[in-house]
């Protein structure tokens, strides 16, 4: 309760001190094509229910028809003025509104697509047991998520392969060892890292390290070692293999993880 009252109160300040900013942000992106500045997609939320996220809209009209989910740096479906709102996570401002109407927290994990969270593990499914939120370790650490995947030949498959596993570890972690003083932490740092990203994942380490998170998740925290593939939480190296294969494109997989893991 306590939690929910401060998302309220916080969002609502929040959206009239910025309410400036949201409306020339909302001009410029509506100047280029004269379409909506806003973009609502599906998200899964707590408890595997669906929901609309509101964010400004970076990309052409109908860019989500592409059947590609993941976007690179590069790609061309970005719009001159969505490559700034990009770079300065103004994209995300707008989904203040879903906290507001509780479909969301200021921190927490990431929401996905139902398509993204049919190939989740048993143990990923816990990510579902909390509010989705605007930002989370995994939003610090893979803030440059476009670059990692700037250049590659399949998106979808790079980001399960590479970006994925780690997101789901941090935000596993965030789960176990969420309370007001690590949602202040990351707040700030969401913050810094528009500044300084040294800092800001230096900052994550440093939560990561006193809330015991394991060693590996700390050290892919910093950022300093290159990002190979790796096996989600709840995959067995047996299954490498097929992994393989669920990490490409598909339409809407029948199949989930949970359920052979």
């Amino acid at each position: 309760m306590t939690r929910r009252l401060c998302d309220v109160l916080l969002a609502a300040a929040t959206l009239v001190l910025l309410s400036p900013v949201l409306a020339i942000v909302a001009v410029l992106i509506w100047s280029q094509d004269f379409r909506s500045p806003i973009y609502r997609g599906e998200r899964v939320g707590q408890g595997g229910r669906p929901f609309r996220m509101v964010k400004f809209r970076s990309m052409v009209v109908q860019a989500d028809r592409t059947g590609v989910r993941s976007t690179a740096g590069d790609d061309g479906r970005i719009t001159r003025v969505g490559q700034f709102v990009r770079r300065l996570k103004l994209d995300e401002l707008p989904q203040l509104w879903n906290v507001l109407r509780g479909d969301m927290t200021f921190v927490g994990p990431r929401p996905n697509v139902a398509t993204e969270v049919k190939l989740y593990s048993t143990e990923e499914r816990v990510l579902l047991s909390v509010r989705p939120g605007i930002t989370d370790f995994a939003s610090v650490v893979f803030a440059d998520e476009g670059e990692i995947l700037r250049g590659r030949k399949d998106p979808d498959r790079e980001y399960n392969l590479l970006i994925r596993p780690w997101k789901s570890r941090l935000g596993l972690h965030y789960v176990r060892a969420r309370c007001f003083r690590v949602d202040a932490e990351l707040l700030g740092l969401t913050a810094l890292t528009v500044i300084s990203r040294r800092r800001a994942l230096q900052g994550v380490q440093r939560i990561l390290q006193r809330t015991h998170a394991p060693s590996d998740v700390v050290r892919v925290a910093g950022r300093t070692d290159v990002l190979v593939p790796s096996l989600p939480p709840g995959v067995v190296e047996a299954d490498w293999e097929q992994y393989l294969k669920y990490a490409e494109p598909w339409g809407a997989p029948s199949a989930r993880w949970g359920d052979d893991a």
